[in-house]
This record gives C-alpha cells, sequence and structure tokens, in this order.
C-alpha cells in the first residue's frame, strides 16, 4: 500500500510539472504580448481563459492529493476543504465551458460563407470575452451553493454520509437530495459535451468537403498528413477526444464512488489523478496546434538546452 502511494504521489508531481509549464508558459506569453501592446486574437483570448482554469484544477486537486499520498491525511480543516473543493468546481466547470465554446467558434469561423453560420462570423469574436467572463461568474454562483451541502464534524448523525478525500473529509446532512445535486451539476456539463461531440462532427465533414474539394490545388508530392485541413481536424478531435474520454471515466467512478460507502483513498486518489490530466494535456495540444505559439516554445525549449550546456562547460 506504501508503494502504491508512493507511485501515485510521483505521478501527482510528473502530471503537476508538465501540466503548470505548460499553461503558466500560455499565460505567461499572452500577458506579455498584452504588456506590449499586442492584441490578442479573439481564439487567444480563449486560451488564456482555459490556461487559467487548467492551472487551478491543477493546483487545487493536485496539492492536496500529493501531499495526502505522503502520509499526510486530512490535514485540511473543514474551511481549508470547503475551499479546496469550490475552487476545483469552479475551475473544473470554467474549463469545461471554455472548450465548449472553442469548438463552437472554431466551427463559426471554418464555415463557408453560405453557410447558416456566416451571419455570426463577424459578431463572434466580439463576443468571446465577455461570454469568458459570464461563465466565470456564473460558475462562481453556482457552485457557491454546494458550500451549503458541506457540514462540519460535530453535524455526525446516522444518516449522514461522510465523503473522505484524503487530504480532508465533509459530511453531507440527511437532507442532501442527490437527484437535485445530479441535475444542478451534471445536466449542465452533460449538455457542453454533447455540443461538443455534434459541433466537432460537423467541423469534421465540413473539413472533409474542404478537403475533397481543393486537393487538386496541392502539390501531389505533398504528403495528405500535411493538409492543413487535415491538421485542424486532427487537433479538434484530438481536444474533444481528450476531455470526452477522460470526462467520461471521471464521472463514471466520481457516481461510483457517491453511490458506495466504502472505497479505499486509493481510489479518491487515482479519481483525482484522472480529472487532472486533462488540465495537464491540453495546453500543449494548444500549443502545438498554433504555428505562432508554436514558435515561441520551441525557442524557449532551445534557449533552455543552451543555458544547461553552458552550465555544463562552466
Amino acid at each position: 500500500m506504501m508503494i502504491s502511494y508512493l507511485v501515485l504521489s510521483v505521478l501527482f508531481l510528473i502530471q503537476m510539472g508538465v501540466g503548470i509549464l505548460g499553461n503558466f508558459f500560455l499565460l505567461g506569453l499572452y500577458t506579455f504580448h498584452s504588456l506590449i501592446g499586442q492584441r490578442l486574437r479573439p481564439i487567444e483570448c480563449l486560451f488564456v481563459h482555459l490556461a487559467l482554469a487548467n492551472s487551478k484544477v491543477l493546483l487545487s486537486k493536485g496539492i492536496p492529493q500529493m501531499i495526502s499520498c505522503l502520509g499526510f491525511k486530512n490535514f485540511l480543516d473543514f474551511a481549508g476543504c470547503k475551499l479546496v473543493i469550490y475552487f476545483y468546481n469552479v475551475a473544473r466547470s470554467v474549463g469545461l465551458s471554455i472548450t465548449c465554446l472553442l469548438s463552437g467558434f472554431q466551427v463559426i469561423i471554418l464555415s463557408p460563407i453560405n453557410s447558416r453560420w456566416a451571419e455570426l462570423k463577424t459578431q463572434a469574436p466580439k463576443c468571446i470575452v465577455p461570454s469568458c467572463f459570464i461563465f466565470w461568474c456564473f460558475h462562481l454562483l453556482t457552485n457557491f451553493t454546494l458550500l451549503g451541502t458541506m457540514h462540519n464534524s460535530r453535524y455526525l448523525t446516522n444518516n449522514t454520509k461522510i465523503w473522505n478525500l484524503g487530504y480532508c473529509s465533509t459530511l453531507t446532512p440527511p437532507s442532501f437530495n442527490a437527484a437535485l445535486f445530479a441535475i444542478v451539476f451534471f445536466i449542465p456539463d452533460v449538455m457542453c459535451v454533447g455540443f461538443m461531440i455534434c459541433s466537432s462532427a460537423y467541423l469534421v465533414i465540413l473539413l472533409h468537403r474542404h478537403h475533397q474539394q481543393v486537393k487538386h490545388i496541392h502539390s501531389p508530392h505533398l504528403s495528405a498528413t500535411r493538409f492543413p485541413e487535415k491538421k485542424a481536424t486532427q487537433t479538434v478531435l484530438l481536444l474533444v477526444s481528450t476531455y470526452v474520454s477522460f470526462y467520461s471515466v471521471n464521472t463514471g467512478l466520481s457516481f461510483y464512488k457517491f453511490e458506495m460507502d466504502k472505497h479505499g483513498p486509493w481510489f479518491v486518489a487515482t479519481l483525482d489523478l484522472i480529472a487532472a490530466w486533462f488540465p495537464a494535456i491540453s495546453p500543449f495540444v494548444l500549443i502545438f496546434s498554433d504555428s505562432q505559439v508554436r514558435k515561441y516554445w520551441y525557442v524557449l525549449q532551445h534557449r533552455k538546452q543552451g543555458l544547461l550546456h553552458h552550465s555544463v562547460l562552466n
């Protein structure tokens, strides 16, 4: 058991390091662009908010659970437990909403001029920033209701269910309505995931048709994998399929944890590890799908290698 906890703590450390590196790189890059007066593209505004939400997910889940795997159980008090859960749920919900908005925005921008989305082409970029702030405000308010369902240990009764998160424990009162909780917190998530799947499928069909129309324009010596349409399709599919895969597994295990009264601490830690994988991977999907961002990433990597080589020689 101690070995499994050690393995989980190492995985949390790797996940935290890689995820924070990618998300902070995006945040630092776009903050630098704003400070020098460079106007961010609408899609870059989405990247900023997604990176910020991903960073909060990693920090709120990774650090407490990593400390718990090292043997420090229930080290957070009641107030700290509520804050960690609150910030995690807000960041997770915002990340889902931003990913959904990114998928819809790509459909609008890449749709043909004669399509039903043509009228939104000029209006969509103007709505990006307000929509992101609306998402933050909405989820800050809706998840605030979750705090009311959490109680301290002095409220413990025979019908009270204990949620042991490893780094803290919280209680739900006998009057806790699981159906209402599912409607408020899971139905909107399912709707967003469904929209992402539909919009991505529409985008794949759209790009496939465009690829067939312009195929004769490309050089016959050009590999099919290097077509810009196919690259864009792969980027969208990778981002959405990654989110949907981890979301489905995490949601299924979350329902199992909620229904089962007894489960091992390793199960909770594994669940948190799965929940934080998309925030750790998604910044690199965004980095390598944008040529301008990828250029700065390569410059940073070469500079690090140069500094390392210089220090070794000295």
